[in-house]
């Protein structure tokens, strides 16, 4: 029976229609162009899911372009972490562009709308030209440059090119209508001053092109057929196709943008100045932080590029901008990873329990599954002897019939080796319990095949021998916010949401075997949780992250 056809989102609708009525599919190439001034986040991922998809999809070329005309903002060490970002997802772009690869066809063009009398400098202040320029309810009104003479306007372009002038001095706009509905067409800007070495050009340029003027023109430069955008930018639209219009020759292929809605994304922010902010106050100690849903913080945290791509194939691409609750993405990460991750055993809260008639110097080392779904991911050795470490919360002297873990005078199975009942514990002045006495069966011995091994027995707890634990850095990570929408609020700062306990670090106590994983590797802890080896790591100290609960532990809260 063949696979049954997905049917196409609206983004390839529009691409279908556009090949139906006349567009070569060998015309067809798509981008991803990110601005180099911070870390990509996961709204980013689902963008470049979207474009390189498309580019699947169609087996067509996918950019990665850099739209870095801002040196103010930009570094060389974001266009690094984006390019990882993009090539850990999985996916290869064709040509590596930037933006400033066409200053010198940007300028060109611009002296020739100059020229055209469809630009000119303008020498008014910040202050003044968001006077003339009107309101939504409002016409703007003419500046008193826009009738310079196209000598005069050429002259002074060149003058703050050769950086004769200050920023703010003076400013290239587009000369096109000032009474337009569409306030981005009341003759917007098109070039600054800015007196910021390139971090690609150097001190080449004094003056830097608007994204505007130069996004749909790096589109025509490489031939992108399809410029796919948020919402944000559908009424910049209009002004897009108007600067084509300036510029482009029919025998080309003529971008076309359309937009798709955000996929915004619970108890976290995605805005970039916002992240920022997170990062200078030292909320989180940097992009990369576990707690950032940055691509890199996700990625640290144990998050696996298979996991973010069926979450972006999963919530689609739609048309009205949407908060998608945290706990989806978790979903298709706790999806893979079972699929992926080994089994090991780690206590988060240890407490000993000495098994009293189990041998004093006795060491047994037992096999253990790396995974009870999938047998050919093979079994290791673990170290059993007389005094292990279980987690606090597994003992309780007494318990009602729900209580299916250790208490006394009751049996629990220890996973891979045997079963154990409680036979009382010792206190300290305080009455806290430091010590659970146990005895243990030793017909019981998992997987001898004796009657006593096969006895069925409710409970079964994770333990690690007591003499060869590695004691391990837990870091228990949770959500970065305590609201599912901390930048709506229209009355309250967003780091008013801050989540005070997003993370806990513990000693935690794990089976000796743990030693040899790699930094990025990540394991389910059996019981507690998926945890990844943080790159923190030294030979002296194992540190973990937790990358997941075994299940959403917010559903409760957010209810």
């Amino acid at each position: 029976m063949s696979e049954e056809k997905k049917p196409n989102n609206f983004i390839e609708d529009i691409i279908e229609d556009d090949l139906n009525n006349g567009l070569s599919k060998d015309k067809l190439r798509f981008r991803f162009p990110p601005e180099p001034n911070g870390f990509l986040h996961i709204g980013h991922a689902s963008a470049i899911c979207l474009n390189f998809g498309l580019g699947e999809k169609f087996d067509k070329p996918v950019n990665l372009r850099f739209d870095d005309t801002n040196p103010a903002k930009e570094e060389a060490k974001y266009v690094d972490a984006i390019k990882k970002d993009v090539e850990w997802l999985g996916y290869k772009w064709d040509n590596l562009c930037f933006a400033s690869d066409y200053f010198q066809e940007l300028y060109d063009w611009a002296i020739h709308l100059i020229k055209e009398g469809k630009a000119y400098v303008d020498s008014q202040s910040s202050e003044e030209m968001a006077a003339q320029k009107g309101s939504p309810t409002e016409p703007g009104v003419d500046g008193p440059y826009r009738n310079r003479t196209i000598e005069e306007n050429l002259a002074l372009f060149e003058g703050m090119k050769n950086g004769d002038f200050g920023e703010g001095e003076h400013i290239l706009r587009a000369k096109i209508n000032m009474q337009s509905t569409n306030m981005l067409m009341r003759d917007p800007i098109m070039y600054r001053v800015v007196n910021r070495d390139h971090h690609r050009t150097g001190d080449t340029w004094k003056i830097y092109p608007m994204y505007d003027w130069t996004h749909g023109e790096s589109d025509y430069m490489e031939q992108i057929s399809h410029s796919f955008c948020t919402l944000e930018f559908k009424p910049h639209r209009e002004l897009y196709d108007w600067f084509l219009d300036q510029i482009v020759d029919t025998d080309k292929v003529r971008p076309k943008q359309r937009e798709f809605a955000r996929r915004n994304i619970s108890h976290t922010v995605t805005s970039k100045r916002k992240l920022q902010k997170l990062v200078e106050q030292n909320i989180v100690t940097g992009w990369d932080d576990p707690r950032m849903t940055t691509i890199s913080g996700l990625r640290r945290r144990g998050y696996t590029a298979a996991s973010i791509k069926n979450f972006a194939e999963s919530i689609g691409i739609g048309k009205r901008d949407n908060l998608v609750d945290m706990n989806h993405i978790e979903f298709h990460l706790r999806d893979d990873l079972n699929k992926v991750a080994d089994r090991v055993m780690c206590v988060l809260d240890p407490i000993k329990v000495i098994i009293t008639n189990y041998p004093e110097d006795q060491v047994e080392m037992l096999q253990a599954e790396n995974s009870q779904e999938d047998e050919s991911r093979g079994f290791r050795e673990v170290p059993f002897s007389r005094e292990i470490y279980i987690e606090r919360e597994d003992y309780r002297e007494e318990a009602n019939k729900k209580f299916f873990r250790l208490k006394n005078g009751k049996e629990v199975r220890l996973k891979n080796a045997y079963i154990i009942k409680a036979e009382g514990c010792l206190k300290d002045e305080e009455g806290n319990i430091t010590e659970i006495h146990a005895t243990y069966d030793p017909d019981s011995k998992s997987g001898s095949g004796t009657e006593a091994s096969m006895r069925k027995v409710k409970g079964t707890l994770h333990w690690v021998s007591a003499a060869q634990a590695l004691p391990v850095e837990v870091r228990l990570y949770d959500r970065l916010f305590t609201v599912p929408s901390p930048d709506t609020d229209k009355e309250k700062d967003f780091m008013e949401f801050v989540n005070p306990d997003s993370l806990e670090v513990i000693t935690a106590m794990a089976e000796p075997a743990m030693k040899n994983l790699s930094i990025g590797e990540t394991v389910q802890f059996q019981r507690m949780g998926y945890f990844c080896v943080d790159p923190d790591t030294t030979d002296d100290k194992m540190v973990f992250n937790r990358t997941v609960t075994l299940r959403d532990t917010w559903a409760k809260v957010d209810a």
